[in-house]
């Protein structure tokens, strides 16, 4: 195991995260749990960790498949995602935004599943079609600590050593409902009766 995971480092980045946990509670902070979360999907080991136990301001790589997927999706549609995810489901696990797309991180699994659930949907095709990284996947995860750059960065930072994670089922029950509610909300309600097609209609502008 690496030094990026050992309490007596000089320099530890969790040492350096527990501390700023005191007394704060910001979503998009990284907590030391959720380091060391987001450290289990490498196996605590690999070039990407030693790099970041050195750079905590600078991003790394990951692999998916163990750990977590993610759910890659449009900004737009996935904020209304996560509307309904918060308003009427059971939330959400960590979000991040990268390279303008949203990275929702789902259970194992959820890569491989959530498409051919899609294609069941009767909504399918009013979905931006997510891109799903799964098992021999790795994704780009933004830094511990907010580097202030134009980088990843993360929406709903991971906080826990177990984080919940939206299986394939949530995630589809997100995209259902973002595109229903976004179809209620292009629907205008008039007082007025329909036009009749056959009536004879003046232009007032021209009376004198």
């Amino acid at each position: 195991m690496t030094t990026w995971l050992r309490e007596e480092t000089p320099n530890d980045i969790f040492r350096f995260l527990r501390e700023g946990d005191e007394g704060r509670h910001q979503t998009a902070r990284v907590t030391a749990d959720g380091a060391s979360w987001l450290a289990s999907a490498a196996g605590g080991r690999g070039t990407a960790l030693a790099r970041w136990e050195s750079r905590p301001a600078s991003p790394a790589a990951l692999p998916c498949g163990t750990v977590f997927d993610v759910v890659n999706v449009d900004p737009v549609f996935g904020r209304r995602m996560l509307d309904q995810l918060w308003t009427e489901g059971p939330g959400s696990g960590p979000v991040a935004v990268h390279r303008g797309r949203m990275m929702l991180f789902a259970a194992p699994g959820t890569a491989q599943r959530l498409p051919a659930l899609l294609d069941w949907e009767e909504w399918s095709e009013e979905v931006p079609r997510p891109l799903c990284h799964g098992l021999g996947d790795a994704v780009t995860v933004p830094p511990l600590v907010p580097s202030g750059s134009a980088g990843p960065r993360w929406l709903v930072a991971p906080d826990t050593l177990h984080p919940w994670l939206p299986g394939p089922e949530v995630v589809l029950w997100a995209c259902v409902r973002a595109v229903r509610a976004t179809s209620a909300a292009d629907v205008r309600v008039s007082i007025f009766p329909p036009a009749d097609p056959g009536a004879n209609v003046y232009d007032v502008s021209r009376r004198r």
